[in-house]
């Protein structure tokens, strides 16, 4: 190299070490000068888990925001947290900025699900595992579940008439889990089916109580109740490959898999996702379809509404003799509008948990690595900001599209729910026949509610059913 050339790369070096040096001691300053959100962490180890836990969550968290602004800390559950209660923020955290945050959950519950199910996850197998799910649930999927679906609402409805009091709630899960089951497996032999109710019920149970190992405690039966799942589901899985299948469900999906090097998902892989989607759609969904019961019970003018919308269809079938169909689904904007003010009003999912997966500077403040990030979707859902007298149920709200990252019921990003269009097809299926064919009553308090985590109308909303007349 001759000498010229040398003295070029040496200086070059230098400015590249140079300008690498500045950057670094930019970075550090930067760091130094934000600071860590304003708030409260409480009581040594406990923290604020106590505040949280004796009161209405929204009232622990609206209380902070009023104090400390769209972003404060606290410490919950054993971990230093960063509130959220911005739309800009949640767009941050779930969207602009993802890579930054992973998803987190207790091992606890991770355990109970499995680890390979694909919301404990991010980057390429997550990527890779969501497309298989969301292309099970998507329109275009769904749209052949609808007789199904149907089928095992006026089931349910029928199972509920009569003199006997029904726990809402308690009910509306178990049409959830049937729904489940036919969008994984399509129609299920009854000996499997059975089975699955039988250890999921006890699952369910465990998964929300102190994880302790001690044999007959709820989380020790849940854990063996999960081993047994896994078993039912690689029965299922053999009888199919040995009738060498070909189904179009959730099952299929994931057995049919082969990514571009020719690898194919394992059993534990295909258990685990299963049994994830069996618990994201049954508590979520069955609170909505207890809030939608709760909403038009209080308010006699929306039942009208909505059974002259549905009546129509209703009688249109009746008089052809023909069932329910999904362009049907698709012209009920009533009750649709409905169900969005439902999901706002009752905020299912409050918060969302990420974690820190390196220091982020947001809006001054410092996140730590490690710290977790809570979007509140809540808190943004009641704002008089962006919904007018947000406190009072009204679906004419949703006659226009709200702001952008206003209204998240499903989450947001690469992480938000892929099965929100199935959900949102069981409600329209279920209030369809509801409010065409029968009357309801509201047994007892109508007022409170209950956390367990999700928000369900006080007691389950214990009512009584009655088949109304068409003629």
């Amino acid at each position: 190299m001759e000498k010229g050339g040398f003295l070029v790369y040496v200086i070059s070096f230098l400015l590249i070490l140079l300008i690498y040096i500045l950057l670094k001691r930019n970075e550090r300053e930067s760091k130094r000068k934000a600071k860590l959100p304003p708030g409260s962490m409480g009581w040594p180890y406990i923290g604020e888990t106590l505040q949280l836990y004796s009161q209405d969550p929204s009232v622990f968290f609206t209380t902070k925001q009023r104090r400390y602004g769209d972003i404060f800390k606290t410490y919950l559950l054993g971990c230093p947290c960063v509130m959220l209660a911005s739309p800009e923020a949640s767009r941050f955290v779930l969207m602009t900025q993802a890579h930054l945050f992973k998803p987190t959950y207790p091992k606890s519950k991770e355990n109970l699900i499995g680890p390979s199910a694909l919301f404990f996850h991010q980057g390429e197998y997550h990527s890779r595992l969501r497309k298989l799910v969301q292309g099970s649930m998507s329109p275009d999927a769904i749209r052949n579940l609808v007789t199904g679906i149907e089928a095992i609402a006026v089931s349910a409805l029928d199972s509920w008439a009569g003199e006997h009091v029904i726990n809402t709630f308690n009910e509306m899960k178990k049409f959830s889990f049937e729904v489940g089951i036919l969008t994984i497996f399509g129609h299920l032999e009854a000996c499997h089916k059975e089975e699955l109710k039988r250890n999921y019920s006890i699952v369910d149970r465990g998964y929300n109580s102190f994880p302790s190992n001690l044999p007959g405690t709820p989380y020790k039966k849940a854990l063996l109740a999960r081993k047994r799942l896994s078993k039912i589901v690689g029965e299922i899985i053999c009888e199919r490959k040995e009738k060498r299948s070909l189904e179009k469900d959730l099952l299929g999906c994931l057995l049919n898999f082969k990514d571009e090097k020719g690898e194919i998902l394992n059993e534990d892989q295909i258990a685990d996702n299963i049994i994830g989607v069996l618990f994201a759609a049954q508590d979520t969904t069955a609170s909505a379809m207890t809030w939608i019961l709760k909403y038009l019970y209080d308010n006699p003018k929306l039942v009208e509404t909505a059974k002259a919308e549905q009546k129509a269809i209703y009688m249109s079938n009746k008089e052809s003799d023909s069932q329910l169909t999904w362009s049907q689904t698709r012209k009920m904007p009533v009750t649709r509008k409905m169900i969005l003010e439902t999901l706002r009003m009752a905020s299912i999912i409050s918060f969302t948990f990420r974690e820190a997966v390196a220091d982020v500077e947001y809006k001054g403040y410092l996140i730590p690595k490690g710290w977790k990030v809570m979007p509140l979707f809540r808190n943004i859902h009641h704002s008089p900001e962006f919904f007018t007298d947000p406190q009072k149920f009204n679906s004419s709200r949703f006659e226009n599209a709200p702001k952008p990252n206003t209204f998240m019921p499903f989450g947001t990003g690469v992480h938000a729910c892929p099965g929100n269009e199935l959900a949102k097809l069981e409600m329209l299926v279920m209030i369809h026949h509801l409010v065409s064919k029968f009357r309801w009553e509201v047994v007892g308090s109508q007022r409170g509610i209950q956390y367990g985590p999700f928000p369900v109308p006080m007691h389950g909303l214990p009512a009584r059913f009655s088949k109304e007349s068409t003629i």
